[in-house]
């Protein structure tokens, strides 16, 4: 549980932190950013997570979501890890959508990656114990939130564990990887050519198989580059009607797969989660 400060600045009356441990589930040390707002001492707060997307860091969303201001007013602690194992003797690849910055939130089963790339344990389990241990965070309340590969891995470790999550929302999620060029590339390399096994990972495949939430906040650009061969919003809505999972998608007119959109609506995720997350 031995906890690095990388850094640590004063923000929205609240604390941003950047923090680095050993991870045992990656074999590698792995680096996470934690806001705190102020609070009175002994109070436990709200945890949001937010997952990032391919080719991302935790510095991604840190230094680009304007969260802070939201989850201060709130009084909402938001952690950002990273989107995979990072090091020298990590296994990566030349495309920037496999490898490092593209652990697509799954524990690998093929070598060379089945060492490392545990992204799936590590969020569920490792690093939250990390987090309950050294901030004041009130785990019987979390939430969860992401981008893109990191919206996919929001959608699915919600859905996964109902019990866990009180809230999920989803920043043009790759909702299907089973059905996108991005995830049948990232599947089959970390988990092997039996699709079946894939499903556990596939947002509307759980969805099809009896995984219920209470509801579902998602928000997509119509102006995506990604939206129609990757991203595939309308299988998401397709299953949820098909299954009476309540969800709603808001398609947001002219807005791009950048920080730019996931800023413009970063404030009321944080308030919709806010408004589930209270005791």
């Amino acid at each position: 549980m031995e906890l690095e400060t990388v850094s640590t600045n004063r923000s929205h009356g609240g604390k941003q932190g950047v923090y680095r441990h050993a991870s045992l589930e990656t074999g590698t040390p792995m680096t996470f950013s934690v806001f705190v707002p102020d609070h009175k001492e002994g109070v436990r707060l709200p945890v949001l997570w937010y997952l990032s997307g391919l080719t991302c860091t935790h510095a991604n969303v840190t230094e680009k979501g304007e969260f802070r201001e939201a989850c201060a007013r709130h009084g909402i602690i938001f952690v950002a890890p990273d989107t995979s194992p990072r090091g020298d003797d990590v296994p990566d690849d030349e495309a920037y959508d496999f490898g490092k910055g593209a652990g697509f939130y799954v524990d690998a089963t093929q070598e060379p990656w089945a060492r490392h790339y545990r992204m799936r344990s590590y969020i569920e389990r490792e690093l939250p114990e990390v987090v309950a241990h050294h901030f004041p965070a009130d785990m019987a309340r979390q939430g969860i939130t992401g981008h893109s590969m990191g919206g996919h891995g929001a959608l699915t470790l919600a859905l996964r564990n109902a019990d866990r999550f009180r809230s999920v929302s989803a920043f043009s999620p790759i909702v299907s990887p089973l059905e996108c060029a991005w995830g049948v590339k990232a599947l089959t390399r970390y988990l092997g050519e039996d699709r079946a096994g894939w499903r556990q990972y596939d947002a509307c495949a759980l969805i099809e198989d009896g995984c219920r939430v209470a509801d579902i906040l998602v928000d997509q650009g119509t102006a995506d580059g990604f939206l129609e061969e990757q991203l595939k919003t309308h299988l998401l809505v397709d299953a949820c009607e098909k299954a009476g999972q309540p969800a709603t998608v808001r398609m947001q007119e002219g807005y791009d797969h950048s920080y730019y959109f996931i800023s413009t609506f970063m404030a009321e995720h944080v308030g919709w989660h806010a408004a589930r997350l209270r005791a």
